[in-house]
């Protein structure tokens, strides 16, 4: 049996010629909670301001040198210099603010699982090393949120010019407008047009 994209997620996006074009290309997609909500955000502050393939070999080497998933008191355990052999030193001390903000309780993923998207975003960014834009791979990947447009992401407005032609981020928010409330999914089209 073939995968079909959920049907109110279809009748919303498919609303709409390129991104019904984008829907028929690249298939269904799904937005789910993240298994491993920890190990998640870790990958994404890998992630952070460096290119595909970058990331993905930090996290290859990353991945082998814990246990999975990889645990936030691994990551206290493990020491700063060795994960900055890994990751690099910004990134090492990064991810080790997160790992204790999850000891310390400041990261509660129950408690941030039936937060606001405000609140959400609020706390992750109180801490060191957590921006807008790991924010909002947190409560795309990591909480399944289905209404996420992260407009601060490079590859969600190049597949929004690649797609629709110049506009300005104030233009591509306000044309994200029209795929609410699965703005998530419209996202992800745009990855899958934007790596493609």
């Amino acid at each position: 049996m073939t995968a079909k994209l959920d049907p109110d997620v279809a009748a919303v996006l498919e609303a709409d010629d390129p991104m019904a074009d984008l829907v028929a290309r690249h298939g269904p997609v799904t937005v789910t909670p993240a298994e491993h909500p920890f190990q998640r955000l870790v990958v994404s502050i890998v992630n952070q301001s460096i290119s595909t393939a970058a990331a993905d070999s930090i996290r290859e080497d990353l991945f082998s040198a814990f246990e999975q998933p990889i645990a936030p008191e691994a990551v206290m355990e493990y020491g700063e210099e060795p994960l900055a052999a890994i990751v690099g030193g910004q990134k090492a001390e990064y991810i080790r603010n997160v790992a204790g903000a999850y000891a310390d309780g400041v990261i509660a993923p129950d408690v941030l699982a039936e937060a606001s998207e405000q609140a959400v975003v609020q706390a992750l960014t109180e801490i060191r090393g957590v921006g807008r834009w790991t924010a909002d791979m947190y409560l795309l990947f990591v909480l399944g949120r289905e209404d996420v447009f992260p407009i601060g992401d490079l590859g969600v407005r190049r597949g929004m010019v690649a797609v629709y032609g110049d506009m300005s981020r104030e233009e591509m928010v306000e044309k994200a407008r029209d795929w609410e409330p699965y703005r998530s999914y419209a996202t992800k089209y745009l990855w899958l047009e934007y790596e493609s």
